[in-house]
């Protein structure tokens, strides 16, 4: 699939940088700084994808000269809403689209807010010791999602979610918020999904509150390669008021 995207998107981009997961930072075409930032990770959650119970792929095109993304797709393998995408239209504004199998669109807005008490929270907690009991840990986040909301009812559920793909499940309105407070995600895990996120009206911040913006300082091949090495703790909702309010409950 590395080698397959870079074949396909040659198709499409005369010349740009290759970033993917998978393999060392190369130029793909002959201009040796081209304004295409191509970031691949041709198959996330391998390890159940090979189980058939969840598989995405991550493509994320990315603009030096105009310092933001300018599309970007993820791809969920077996399920019926198959594709995320986000593009930057002609007129200058970003817009994100779920993709159904049967081939419908379906536009994604921002989501009415939602108080953490009836959220729906995800996080990458499948690795016992290094995830899930750090995550047990944070008893004012979970004592807010067990609060009681309207009428009584106990509707606040912590989820597991994967990669670029959490984000889009915010974006899509299928989870409240997604977060990231341990190790933090790679590129290859994080921007893809912000940025569908963001087209979506969406927002995400850092463990300071400081909002996450789509210029990532990317302005040679050099600052792309240390950048790859880089993690990203966050907060992904579609309210930025759930956000802060997720925020102000953890314990760092």
């Amino acid at each position: 699939m590395h080698d397959l995207y870079k074949q396909r998107l040659a198709e499409f981009l005369p010349s740009f940088i290759y970033a993917s997961e998978e393999s060392d930072l190369e130029v793909v075409g002959s201009n040796e700084s081209p304004d295409w930032c191509v970031l691949v990770d041709p198959l996330d959650t391998s390890e159940l994808a090979v189980r058939a119970l969840q598989g995405y792929t991550h493509v994320m095109v990315y603009s030096l000269s105009r310092e933001r993304p300018i599309v970007s797709v993820v791809g969920d393998i077996f399920h019926h809403v198959q594709l995320y995408v986000a593009a930057l239209g002609d007129d200058g504004v970003d817009r994100a689209f779920a993709v159904t199998r049967d081939g419908e669109w379906h536009a994604m807005t921002r989501r009415p807010r939602v108080a953490l008490s009836e959220a729906l929270v995800t996080n990458y907690l499948m690795r016992p010791e290094a995830r899930l009991l750090p995550l047990a840990r944070q008893e004012d986040l979970l004592k807010a999602l067990g609060a009681e909301g309207p009428g009584g009812k106990r509707t606040g559920r912590i989820g597991v979610g994967h990669g670029s793909a959490s984000l889009c499940h915010v974006a899509a309105g299928f989870t409240d918020a997604t977060l990231e407070i341990q190790k933090g995600f790679a590129p290859w895990d994080f921007l893809p999904g912000h940025y569908v996120l963001h087209a979506a009206g969406g927002t995400a911040i850092d463990l300071e509150g400081n909002p996450i913006g789509l210029d990532y300082g990317w302005n040679s091949i050099t600052e792309i390669s240390q950048a790859m090495a880089g993690k990203q703790k966050f907060i992904a909702t579609s309210d930025p008021a759930l956000a802060e309010e997720i925020r102000k409950t953890l314990r760092r």
